[in-house]
């Protein structure tokens, strides 16, 4: 079991496109993995043990090397800017961040901002010389500018159902997000051979798609 690669797998609307991608790279791994309770999941015909984590969390994890490699959407990589490398951009769950407001919004002295993300919207601001108060908040963000905590609100888009269902839209579309193939620096240079194999499965099914 020592020799198996340690994957930080995320849970949510990740998951299943990227056990679908792994699948059709040739390994073999269960469908349901996220259905299961077992927080680390051993998947010996696939030469994988699958860490089960919040999309959050995964670049922790490689970066400190509790696993060799890990699927992460980019909003986190800006986010976090952990010290991992980025191997592959994987062209999956693609969403875009974006700025959000109400329709009726107009520009105000000291506006404030609420976000998932506060480095990225602090950073997209001050590159604008738009001073902001950027407010983090963890969930419903689109609460924000409905009860009047925050003037717009920074966060990923997929649909845009959640927003026309609350009275709000896009005002500005940051950049578009997808997952990407990390590795942890140490892991990359001693089992380089496995995670390169990874890479090149993965590519050849991207570059077919």
């Amino acid at each position: 079991m020592q020799n198996l690669l340690k994957v930080a797998m995320p849970k949510g609307r990740i998951n299943q496109p990227a056990v679908r991608l792994l699948q059709q790279a040739g390994f073999s791994i269960p469908d349901d993995l996220e259905e299961s309770r077992k927080l680390v999941i051993v998947a010996p015909e696939a030469g994988m043990e699958f860490i089960m984590a919040k999309p959050v969390d995964v670049a922790t994890y490689v970066e400190y090397g509790a696993a060799d490699i890990g699927i992460v959407g980019k909003d986190v990589l800006m986010e976090e800017n952990r010290d991992v490398y980025e191997l592959l951009d994987l062209n999956i769950a693609k969403c875009r961040m974006s700025v959000i407001g109400l329709p009726d919004w107009q520009p105000s002295t000291n506006p404030r901002v609420a976000t998932k993300y506060p480095n990225v919207a602090s950073q997209y601001f001050r590159e604008r010389g738009q001073q902001v108060e950027v407010i983090k908040l963890n969930g419903s963000i689109e609460l924000a500018p409905l009860i009047g905590l925050a003037d717009r609100i920074v966060d990923m888009v997929e649909t845009g159902r959640t927003l026309k269902e609350n009275g709000l839209v896009e005002m500005e579309t940051m950049f578009d997000v997808t997952s990407r193939l990390i590795a942890n620096r140490v892991s990359y240079r001693m089992k380089n051979e496995r995670i390169q194999d990874v890479c090149d499965r993965l590519q050849s099914v991207i570059a077919g798609q």
